[in-house]
């Protein structure tokens, strides 16, 4: 006698043939659909056991929410949209911030969805995307202004959001930001430690908040220390080949420092190249210190001075925060700020 499958999708999944659901979840854990539902929430009336036993099946059977039925539903994507440049990315910055923010939505119904954009490019078009399209919950926002016409926007339209960087303009939003001031100040500590005493500082653009974070820091470091600046024409936005070629014509120039502070750690390998070039050689002619996302600079260049800014950790923190902004909580309860940790 032949049976067929039943068509309400009670039974598991046939392979291939058709789509897991949350009936075959209960199906295979013996649970109530209403429960399957509430643990992959992360409810946190359904126990931590249940919870791990639901997920296990869900897993193995390769289940994914059918967006375009929960949006149906609820009115929810279920998408974090993380807009993110991708300039001269080669130290792993934007693959450690998705991999933080993977890890805390892995647990929750949400997905991230990069929207990648050039910073030389209007940077409201991805923003302005998101809102006309209505394809995210949330939005997850870098490089940040003082008075960042994005944080504007997203608060007037009530769109969840998070920053990497803060504003100053008296807004009052969810952020994680690395404390670029006290890295600035300590990074000059540490070369007036070494007896240098005349430090350039490759920083970022001035339309960044963090610009002013950096700049505070460093000058508060000069003075407390005894040293002074030795200005420089390009920052860390300025091509990787003009920052070497800039370095190289500093370092053979009669007012070249014998210090220096990278505000990047792409940036940094450019002014390693540029002090080669000149016939000089770090960790003997200048020392140079640079925050970095990866250990990649000391394998590179050992003497290289640098602190590990916790990008992953920062992915973590903003997946938290546009999570609880959604869920309702006040902004001011969702900022938080990572110290540099100093890899000597």
């Amino acid at each position: 006698m032949k049976h067929d499958k039943p068509r309400d999708g009670s039974g598991p999944a046939k392979e291939g043939k058709e789509r897991p659901t949350l009936k075959t979840i209960a199906f295979m854990t013996g649970l109530g659909i209403t429960t399957v539902s509430r643990a992959l929430k992360d409810a946190p009336d359904i126990g931590a056991e249940t919870k791990e036993r639901v997920r296990m099946v869900a897993r193995q059977l390769g289940y994914q929410p059918n967006r375009a039925g929960v949006r149906l539903r609820t009115g929810k994507t279920n998408v974090i949209a993380l807009v993110l440049s991708i300039d001269e990315e080669i130290m792993g910055f934007s693959s450690q911030m998705v991999f933080g923010i993977s890890e805390v939505l892995s647990g929750t119904p949400y997905h991230i969805v990069v929207t990648p954009h050039s910073h030389s490019k209007d940077p409201m078009q991805p923003v302005r995307y998101i809102l006309d399209t209505g394809s995210a919950d949330g939005v997850i926002i870098s490089r940040i202004e003082p008075d960042d016409a994005r944080v504007r926007l997203l608060t007037e339209q009530n769109m969840p959001f998070a920053t990497h960087g803060r504003t100053d303009a008296g807004l009052v939003h969810p952020y994680h930001d690395f404390d670029n001031e006290a890295y600035a100040r300590q990074a000059v500590q540490r070369l007036v430690a070494r007896g240098r005493k005349r430090i350039a500082l490759l920083q970022p653009p001035s339309k960044l908040t963090y610009y002013t974070h950096t700049r505070a820091g460093f000058l508060a470091g000069l003075r407390e220390f005894g040293a002074e600046e030795v200005p420089l024409a390009v920052n860390i936005d300025t091509p990787l080949a003009e920052i070497r070629d800039g370095i190289e014509a500093l370092m053979r120039s009669p007012d070249a420092p014998d210090g220096i502070i990278c505000s990047s750690g792409s940036a940094a390998i450019s002014v390693n190249a540029g002090i080669e070039a000149a016939g000089k050689r770090v960790g003997r002619d200048i020392d140079m210190v640079s925050k970095q996302s990866a250990p990649i600079l000391n394998w590179i260049r050992p003497e290289i001075i640098t602190a590990s800014e916790d990008v992953r950790l920062a992915g973590r923190e903003l997946a938290k925060a546009v999570i609880a902004s959604i869920d309702g909580v006040a902004p001011d309860m969702l900022q938080s700020i990572s110290q540099p940790v100093w890899d000597d």
